[in-house]
């Protein structure tokens, strides 16, 4: 038969050519429009610069963006995307070359010939089976199986989109195998079905029919896939599935700086110039954060991994960022002059003020969002406002207004911040005066200064360094609190106070390093101070003198109990020390060691951030930390062992109210390492 090619057949009289030219301009004119009017958006925000470290951040896109390598965190999930993403990488060539073929009807990209042509054409022809496939599954799967995670606690999200865009997905892969199938009948020497599964399987639907409605099925698959695809591309735009377009971008636009909070305003060299502090309206956003709006897939992975949201707290990340994008779509359409603006204060009303207050900046939700969209930087926006306006929770104002006196949130006199030491049973603490010289500056902070428990742990530390021979000394009454919560909690300007007193202290005395054992305090030296010091967690120190052989361990304390290490979020996920506290443990001759089911990144909070502790939520269902407990139970744990003192109160309370107090013991890596390297007698 002679099969007529889309390029030769007029419709209605017109040729086609001017028919293809007509679809192009106007789509790619329609695609052009609607991407302005989005991008005019992100020019009425605030200022966020982020192209610094070009090389990182294309390292970054490749293995994120195009590698797609945090998606087999859910493996179906993940593979089903992978998948379907690696498809539209391959199809996006075929869909080039059919736009031209309804131009020319022999036309191929120039690389595209030959035996380079025959093999893209049949890694094409699996791809568009293994594609349809995949939205089949994905179909079935929302509508039969429906995955909690993909549900909308307040009726929005993308609902019935998904479905749109997966039909119109599986429509594209349906008219390709119509075009090619069609194709391959019309050939003297048709392919071979190995190497064609997708245009054979097409064919052998096809075979027996007329040569007429061959030609039509031919010339109107190739239509209805030009159709299909210009319809789906202007479609992603004015839906929730703009993270189609956006969501590389925002992943090589990424925030490099893991654990630091952003300036109040990026490029304001002081904020206390501007008329607010945080965010109150939406356009106070910075451009890169509605950015994040578009691009979020509302796969529903952040909330699935929020601390907040599992044990009931009003909080879901995701929901922030389909109620921020649901705003931005109806206050800046894509249509028509733009509404009269809303009545409705964003913060603390499009985004409740129990949903921002919730939030305890542990991590989880960016560490799991595979599109790198951030929470933390936009909840402390919210709070920084909040806090303006004094609006924040009762029962922290307490807290705060200790630290506000005292430079600490325990009421304790400053001139008393080095009386744990008196207690020390071995070995002494200097006190650095101005002008004092050591090798190592042990910065306690306010828990390990005034809280009774932690107290233990600032001795066992002080009993280690002796031990190793360590250089050391501590700042004591000159020492103020580290301000990690501080910051993040919303109070910049008393951030700014207890900063400025630390850096000020630091730089009086000579130190090759400062080490914490609290993460909060590493984090806020090394990612918050403006002066960058070296600065150390406790079980980095312990790990390198174990490999220096400093110190050496033996096994009396643990005596056979099996152990696991619950990972602070601060060490962990916004500093990224996993391995070292693990080195430690694993130092222990014999040890009985078991990592919990979420652990290294995605370890489970236990709510117990610094001034956290005080934060009273009526609406939990179940604490963190007893939820967290029941982690450790649930693999037979006697020893749960932290490197954080919070997640240490946290934990050792959540221990009495499951019910497993003489069952399941919380001890500090630091404490553990005391034990395990004094004289085998409990301390």
């Amino acid at each position: 038969m002679t099969l007529l090619q889309p390029a030769d057949v007029a419709l209605a009289g017109v040729p086609a050519p001017a028919i293809a030219f007509v679809v192009l301009v106007s789509a790619v004119g329609f695609f052009v429009y609607v991407m302005r009017r989005r991008i005019n958006l992100l020019r009425k925000t605030l200022p966020d610069p982020r192209l610094d470290n070009i090389l990182q951040r294309v390292k970054l896109t490749l293995l994120y963006g195009f590698g797609q390598a945090r998606q087999p965190r859910y493996p179906l999930a993940g593979i089903l995307h992978i998948l379907l993403f690696a498809g539209f990488m391959i199809l996006s060539l075929r869909s080039l070359t059919l736009i031209g073929r309804g131009f020319f009807a022999d036309f191929h990209l120039p690389f595209l010939s030959g035996s380079v042509g025959y093999a893209y054409e049949a890694l094409k022809d699996y791809t568009v089976l293994i594609v349809l496939a995949v939205c089949i599954i994905a179909i079935i799967r929302r509508a039969v199986f429906k995955p909690a995670r993909y549900q909308h606690p307040e009726g929005s999200g993308h609902g019935a989109e998904a479905y749109v865009i997966l039909g119109l997905v599986a429509g594209l892969m349906v008219t390709d195998m119509i075009f090619d199938g069609s194709a391959l009948l019309g050939r003297a020497a048709p392919h071979s079905a190995a190497a064609f599964p997708a245009a054979n399987l097409s064919a052998a639907l096809m075979s027996g029919m007329a040569p007429s409605t061959l030609n039509a099925l031919h010339v109107g698959g190739y239509w209805a896939h030009i159709l299909i695809f210009f319809g789906l591309l202007n479609y992603l735009p004015i839906s929730k599935h703009f993270h189609v377009i956006t969501a590389i971008p925002n992943v090589f636009l990424a925030n490099l700086k893991k654990g630091a909070i952003k300036p109040v305003q990026c490029g304001v060299s002081d904020w206390m110039e501007l008329e607010e502090c945080g965010l109150s309206r939406f356009e106070r956003f910075t451009w890169k954060h509605v950015l994040d709006f578009y691009s979020c897939a509302d796969c529903g992975r952040c909330s699935d991994n929020c601390p907040a949201a599992t044990v009931g707290r009003a909080l879901s990340p995701r929901m922030i960022s389909v109620k921020a994008r649901d705003y931005a779509y109806a206050h800046y359409p894509v249509f028509g002059a733009l509404p009269k603006p809303s009545e409705e204060e964003f913060t603390g009303g499009v985004i409740k003020e129990e949903e921002i207050w919730a939030c305890t900046t542990c991590g989880a939700c960016e560490q799991e969002c595979p599109i790198f969209i951030e929470y933390i930087d936009k909840i402390v926006d919210m709070r920084r406002y909040l806090v303006e306006q004094g609006r924040m929770p009762s029962s922290i104002q307490k807290p705060m207004q200790q630290i506000k006196k005292k430079g600490n949130a325990y009421a304790g006199a400053k001139n008393k911040r080095a009386d744990w030491i008196k207690e020390l049973q071995e070995g002494e603490v200097r006190i650095l005066g101005q002008g004092d010289a050591a090798d190592l500056l042990f910065f306690v902070d306010s828990c390990g200064s005034f809280d009774p428990r932690i107290q233990e742990i600032s001795r066992s530390f002080a009993r280690i360094l002796n031990r190793a021979g360590a250089d050391f000394g501590i700042l004591g009454p000159d020492e103020t609190d580290s301000g990690n919560e501080i910051r993040r909690l919303g109070e910049e300007g008393l951030f700014e106070q207890v900063a400025q007193k630390n850096i000020e202290a630091f730089q009086a005395r000579q130190h090759k390093e400062i080490v914490a054992f609290d993460p909060h305090a590493l984090n806020a030296i090394r990612n918050d101070y403006q002066v960058k010091f070296p600065v150390v967690h406790a079980s980095e120190l312990l790990a390198r003198y174990l490999r220096e052989g400093k110190l050496s361990l033996h096994d009396t304390y643990l005596r056979g109990r099996l152990v696991t290490y619950h990972d602070p979020c601060y060490l962990g996920r916004h500093n990224g020390i996993y391995d070292d506290p693990r080195y430690v443990l694993k130092q222990i001759p014999g040890i009985r060691y078991q990592d919990m089911e979420r652990s290294f990144t995605r370890s489970f909070c236990c709510s117990g951030g610094g001034l956290l502790l005080w934060y009273e939520n009526e609406e939990e269902k179940e604490r963190m930390g007893e939820r967290r407990v029941r982690m450790a139970e649930k693999i037979g744990a006697q020893v749960i062992v932290t490197a954080c003192p919070f997640c240490l109160i946290n934990l050792e309370d959540a221990v009495k109210t499951t019910g497993n107090e003489g069952k399941i013991e919380i001890i500090d890596l630091v404490e553990l390492v005391d034990r395990c390297a004094g004289d085998g007698k409990d301390v």
